[in-house]
């Protein structure tokens, strides 16, 4: 049962299904930065809207430092590449 605990409680910390939904001040923040960067306000709301399932809060921060110009850290860089192709799936057949 402890070894049971101690799985879920990892789990817990690793899935995105446990952490908190991007907010919408977030969502708002997302899609000004990214219309800034590329112009395009129906692509930007398709990765907004996106976003608002592909990520938790804490990487919606990453995500949005990174439009800013910085870089993930080396910890976040394989989840925001993976993020990255994700919302290109989403958004890219349509723009």
């Amino acid at each position: 049962m402890r070894r049971f605990s101690i799985a879920l409680t990892a789990l817990a910390l690793v899935s995105p299904a446990f952490a908190a939904a991007p907010t919408a001040s977030q969502k708002q923040e997302f899609f000004e930065v990214c219309v800034g960067i590329s112009q395009n306000q129906e692509l930007c709301a398709c990765k907004a809207d996106a976003a608002m399932t592909l990520i938790d809060e804490r990487f919606m921060g990453v995500v949005i430092a990174s439009m800013k110009g910085g870089a993930p850290a080396a910890a976040d860089y394989n989840a925001y590449n993976t993020y990255v192709a994700k919302s290109n799936q989403v958004c890219k057949p349509n723009y």
